[in-house]
Order: C-alpha cells, then sequence, then structure tokens
C-alpha cells in the first residue's frame, strides 16, 4: 500500500473543507491558533512513516489525553476502576451536567469531561507526583522527551472552565471525587493542555494498535485484553455524541480533542493522527474527520 501517495492525494482533496467550522473559542488560547493548518501522520508497526501538511506542528491535544489517563488508571485499579464510571456511549454533550445528575454522579464513560475528571482524582489519589509521572508516561509512549504541557493553555482553560468546575461539584456531592476540587481541576485542565504533533501522537497511538505485544511503559503495565478494552471504549466513546458517525464514517477505534487533533488506529496495520484546528458542532475536527473518512475509504482498511 503505498500510503504516501494516498495521504498527498487525500491532502489535495480536502483543501475545500478547510474553511468549515470554527475553533474551540471558549477556551481562548485555542482561539489564537491559526486555523489554516493541516497535519496528518500515519506510522504503520513497521515503524514506517508517512505525512502530508503540518505534520510537525505541536498543538493542545485536549481530550486524546483521555486516552493516555484510561491506560494509567487502568493499570491502577483494574475492574475496580468501573464501580466509578460506566463503559457506554454518552448520546449526550460530552459536558452535560443533565445526564451526570440524572445516573447519580456516575460517569457514562472514561472520555466525556465527567469520567475523565474522575479519572485525574484517581491518579491524584495514587501517584506519588501525579504531574511528573504522566507527563513521563506520555513521553515514553511517544518517544520524544521535549513532549509538554501547554502551562498558559492550562490557565486559560481553568479560568473559564465554569462547567468543568460545575461537574467536579457535582461529582463530589455524589462522593465520586475523593481529592479537593481544585486540585483536580487543575491536575485534568493540566492533561489537556499537553501539546504534540502528528507524528507523536500517532507513535504514542501505536501502543494500542498492537494487543499481542506486552504493554509496559515507565511502570504502566496492560495485558493484552485490557488494551483491546481500551480499543472497544475508542470505538464506541472517543468522538463525544458524534462516536456513531464517526463509526460510520471512518471505521476505527479513536479519539479526538478540540484542539483540532484526531488520532485512530488500525489494529495490527497502523496508527494515524489528522489535524485542523476548526471543529463542527460536535466539537470533532471537519478536516481531521474527512481526512479519516478518505483514508479508510480509498485503502479500503476499515476494522468492518
Amino acid at each position: 500500500m503505498n500510503y504516501q501517495n494516498i495521504l498527498e492525494n487525500i491532502y489535495n482533496q480536502v483543501q475545500p473543507f478547510l474553511n468549515e467550522g470554527k475553533q474551540a473559542d471558549y477556551i481562548p488560547a485555542l482561539a489564537k491558533v491559526n486555523p489554516e493548518q493541516i497535519g496528518v501522520c500515519l506510522i504503520n508497526m513497521k515503524g514506517e512513516q508517512y505525512s502530508m501538511g503540518n505534520a510537525e506542528t505541536r498543538f493542545s491535544i485536549q481530550s486524546i489525553s483521555k486516552v493516555f489517563a484510561l491506560a494509567m488508571a487502568l493499570n491502577l485499579e483494574g475492574s475496580n476502576l468501573w464501580k466509578r464510571m460506566g463503559k457506554e456511549p454518552s448520546g449526550t454533550s460530552f459536558n452535560s451536567l443533565v445526564q451526570l445528575e440524572i445516573e447519580k454522579g456516575i460517569p457514562r464513560n472514561p472520555f466525556i469531561n465527567a469520567g475523565a475528571i474522575v479519572i485525574a482524582d484517581i491518579l491524584l489519589s495514587h501517584l506519588a507526583n501525579p504531574e511528573e509521572e504522566f507527563i513521563d508516561f506520555v513521553r515514553s509512549i511517544a518517544q520524544s522527551e521535549t513532549v509538554n504541557y501547554n502551562f498558559s493553555v492550562a490557565r486559560s482553560e481553568r479560568t473559564c472552565g465554569y462547567l468543568n468546575a460545575a461537574i467536579a461539584n457535582l461529582l463530589k456531592y455524589y462522593n465520586n471525587i475523593e481529592n479537593d476540587i481544585e486540585h483536580v481541576l487543575q491536575f485534568y485542565c493540566l492533561m489537556c493542555s499537553i501539546e504534540m504533533n502528528c507524528k507523536e501522537l500517532s507513535q504514542a497511538f501505536l501502543c494500542f494498535a498492537d494487543h499481542t505485544k506486552e504493554f509496559n511503559y515507565k511502570g504502566v503495565r496492560l495485558s493484552s485484553s485490557q488494551v483491546k478494552r481500551i480499543n472497544a471504549i475508542m470505538q464506541t466513546c472517543g468522538f463525544y455524541d458524534e462516536s456513531g458517525e464517526f463509526s460510520y464514517r471512518v471505521g476505527l477505534p479513536g479519539k479526538s480533542g478540540v484542539g483540532g487533533g484526531i488520532a485512530a488506529i488500525y489494529p495490527q496495520r497502523y496508527a494515524v493522527t489528522a489535524w485542523s484546528p476548526r471543529l463542527n458542532s460536535k466539537g470533532n475536527s471537519v478536516v481531521g474527520m474527512k481526512i479519516l473518512e478518505l483514508l479508510t475509504t480509498e485503502t479500503k482498511e476499515s476494522i468492518f
């Protein structure tokens, strides 16, 4: 499969979609990013890389970091993790208070904000130095020691994160937060602020594409079964309440973030990341979704 030629063709095809959607302007730091950018990188299981556009430009990965946080929490808690959250698609906005109240403080899944805030709380309870240990884990799977938090983005997100604060307080009311609310929120925003580029994200996700090998990075050990289950949750819950649409159009497990990134895997074949800052009404990159739709259509490679 000549992935480089395929990516070049796709890159040209998505140009007309570049002005559709808008950036996540409710986070001031993200509103300042140049929206006229497109990056894509595919890395196969042999380590061969294929890329186009702004594949080496770092961006705020936002909710894509929730996959890494889930991996750490699953390593620490095992099946006990699911006593504090579910594994089902939300069917509502990723920051819904209504659903959380109806379900008495049990988030629907680990990829909506409520679930990720609970996971932040779990990591704070278990880790001696959570901020350092989390970024060390991400650097390890990305094979890049320069990946880091963007503290200005984290502050920007926390300053304007009134709805996340409401979610955290509701979780605390239902006894699903153990630590200080402000500490949990700061750590959650810090995790979301990590900056990576398409090449680094694809490398990081390659670890989840091969469940036949032992997952062991910086002390985070996952069984083959646990890696497969993370992929299953990405497939059903990785794109907010547009997960069904992504599964229908693309057919790969993955995770999106409101920074405009989408990382996905084809099990046993490759990991791929697409990035463009303008989002649709569901919070997913317009161009990113189109790139991955065209990729699986033109290659005829998807999990279905």
